[in-house]
């Protein structure tokens, strides 16, 4: 059976049409997660859930898994069994035999449910975890929550904020996505805080000024404007968005980690300009840009504007050397990031 969208699934919900098999998996977990316990608890039927709905983790044993799913509902036409997390590699190959058999002769009553609301499926998948796909493929139907972009976004804390009695302007959204991420969880949590707020000052609107106020600052947000003052000259700036870092306990490997992402950015985005090509081109080959990809590409492009791709060369080169002074020597990390920024800023001036 195909590969179904979350539109798709909430059909069949609705219709109560279940299929007989369904794996929810992707990168936008809080999405999955509604929709898993939608489908678990409408396929199973109104009355007797406490015998018709079965819920398993990975830590379940095979055999009470199967029990279930062969069982006859109990006074209903339904009945629905649902593994968290199932994870092929950790199973003998005897337990994954007796699962993959049971998939492929599944009763009209049961619906099997695999949802996945914090496990990724690995894109290097070992035969095992092939087997499992291909055999969940044949017999049910599988489908993907994949990260939200910017308008799917907006879109949906639009609507929590007039759920709430606020109205989101289109500058207050763009402060509150860079600054709080594309995590739709977070976003969330965020929109309500500032929600209360501005019904509390009797206002409705959520401005940008509150955004700035009270929206903290992610780690990927704060390197940002470090790397972005790094790139304009301006190393009072760096120097005091690196203190802040520290000041609230970012782990200093996490810090490199996001000052590389930034670094790679503008190496791609400077290449593919030198070219012939447009700013937005990596995001063609390259799977990390997926979602937020616009966003990060024309920041990069904004920020490499007046560097040289063989500046941007050195400056990758060094972070390199960091990295390895990070995990391989005794010096403090700290001295090891403020000696990085010094010589990214040598660099960048050429």
């Amino acid at each position: 059976m195909p590969t179904i969208t979350e539109q798709d699934l909430n059909k069949h919900i609705a219709a109560r049409g279940f299929g007989p098999l369904y794996l929810l998996s992707g990168d936008e977990k809080l999405t999955l997660k509604r929709a898993a316990r939608k489908l678990i608890e409408k396929s199973s039927g109104e009355g007797f859930p406490e015998f018709n709905r079965s819920i398993f983790t990975n830590d379940s044993d095979m055999e009470g898994v199967a029990a279930a799913v062969e069982a006859l509902p109990f006074m209903a036409e339904h009945k629905c069994a649902a593994v968290s997390d199932f994870d092929p590699d950790s199973k003998s190959s005897e337990d994954l035999e007796r699962l993959l058999s049971l998939m492929e002769d599944l009763p009209d009553t049961t619906t099997l449910v695999f949802w996945y609301p914090t496990l990724d499926i690995p894109a290097k998948r070992s035969p095992k975890w092939r087997k499992f796909l291909e055999a969940a493929g044949k017999a049910g139907y599988t489908v993907d929550f994949p990260r939200l972009n910017g308008a799917d976004l907006r879109r949906l804390i639009k609507k929590e904020a007039e759920r709430q009695g606020c109205e989101l302007a289109p500058k207050s959204w763009e402060k509150l996505l860079s600054y709080a991420g594309s995590d739709l969880h977070t976003l969330r949590s965020e929109t309500e805080k500032l929600c209360a707020y501005a019904l509390g000052l009797g206002q409705k609107e959520i401005t940008p000024a509150m955004v700035e106020e009270l929206t903290p600052k992610s780690t990927e947000t704060t390197v940002f404007i470090m790397v972005r003052a790094l790139t304009s000259g301006r190393y009072e700036e760096a120097y005091n968005q690196l203190d802040l870092l520290f000041y609230r306990g970012e782990e200093p490997i996490a810090i490199l980690g996001a000052m590389a992402a930034s670094y790679i950015d503008m190496y791609r985005v400077k290449a593919a300009l030198e070219s012939g090509l447009t700013g937005s081109a990596p995001a063609e080959y390259a799977s990390e840009y997926k979602g937020r990809g616009g966003f990060r590409l024309q920041n990069a492009e904004r920020s490499a504007k007046k560097l040289t791709l063989s500046g941007l060369r050195r400056c990758l080169d060094l972070l390199l050397e960091a990295d390895l002074s990070l995990k391989g020597s005794k010096m403090e990390p700290r001295l090891v990031l403020e000696g990085l920024i010094s010589r990214l800023l040598l660099a960048v001036q050429g």
